[in-house]
């Protein structure tokens, strides 16, 4: 539906939907993670907070163009179907100044008030998921995840850098556990609602190579995802505490993999519960380097 319902009233909260709030609330909060594990000292309030608006708005904006180019098979999913653009409650023109005022408000904030790396860093995340994923890759391979899956990762990276000003080997490590986490956690959304990707023409891997072969996929990643998660113990990023929480959590996930093995309809099941992975690992993160430095440096 390309045209304006004129039977309903656009509200904030249409706006508010082309950002997909909650993917990007999950997105500032291992960017905030992000700033206060990049020091064991004070964040200035400014960077802080404006730095987490400004990555906020340019994810809106990326969210907003995905709105855009999706328009025309997201009502062909139960998923998308009530996506303001395709049920016609905004205009694909509003949408576009909509992603185009948030997209230069965030830059302008990030080179205000954090600094230009950060602001680059964050354009190139926002080009990479709202025109190389949502406008190609998407429609053009089944690792479409995969590959796009590195710009929804930079989140902690741009919180480290707009507090540091460099990118650190510890910050490309918690970027690299998101991008090895995102395939699982994605392909197992993407099994449940297998049928309608079919229907909207996505080369999702469960529709062009089968829910037995991404099974497979998602327990080599989930694999993959525990070795990575252990790295950051190894080069003294982490203690102790978090090298348990992350094995506990680990084994979790590699549980509900082996799950949907056996119980097809565990898809949504598992994908619930790779967010809920993602956001207590990060807490342990914190945790970690707060509390258990602090035991030390007491003793």
């Amino acid at each position: 539906m390309s045209d304006v319902d004129t039977t309903t009233t656009v509200t904030w909260r249409d706006y508010l939907e082309l950002c997909k709030p909650n993917v990007v609330a999950l997105m500032i909060l291992t960017s905030v993670i992000g700033m206060l594990l990049a020091t064991d000292g004070f964040i200035p309030w400014e960077i802080f907070v404006f730095g987490n608006l400004g990555i906020a708005l340019c994810a809106g904006s990326a969210a907003a163009v995905n709105h855009i180019v999706d328009r025309n098979v997201d009502d062909k999913m139960a998923r998308t179907a009530n996506r303001p653009i395709a049920q016609g409650r905004l205009d694909p023109q509003q949408a576009v100044i909509f992603a185009t005022v948030t997209g230069l408000a965030g830059m302008a904030i990030l080179l205000v008030f954090t600094n230009v790396l950060t602001a680059w860093l964050t354009l190139a995340s926002s080009v990479g998921y709202a025109f190389v994923y949502t406008m190609y890759l998407k429609r053009a391979t089944p690792q479409n995840i995969v590959i796009g899956g590195l710009a929804g990762a930079a989140p902690p990276l741009l919180g480290w850098v707009a507090v540091t000003g460099e990118i650190h080997h510890n910050a490309l490590l918690l970027v690299l556990i998101i991008f090895a986490w995102t395939p699982p956690h994605f392909w197992a959304l993407a099994i449940h609602r297998k049928e309608e990707y079919a229907k909207a023409n996505i080369p999702m891997l469960p529709v062009t190579h089968g829910e037995r072969y991404t099974k497979i996929n998602i327990l080599l990643y989930t694999v993959m995802l525990i070795v990575v998660t252990i790295l950051p113990y190894l080069t003294g990023m982490f203690g102790w505490l978090y090298l348990a929480g992350s094995l506990l959590l680990g084994a979790r996930f590699l549980y509900w993999a082996v799950v949907m093995w056996f119980d097809k309809d565990s898809g949504m099941k598992t994908f619930r519960f790779s967010i809920i992975y993602l956001m207590v690992l990060f807490a342990l993160m914190l945790v970690d380097h707060y509390l258990i430095e602090k035991v030390l440096y007491i003793a």
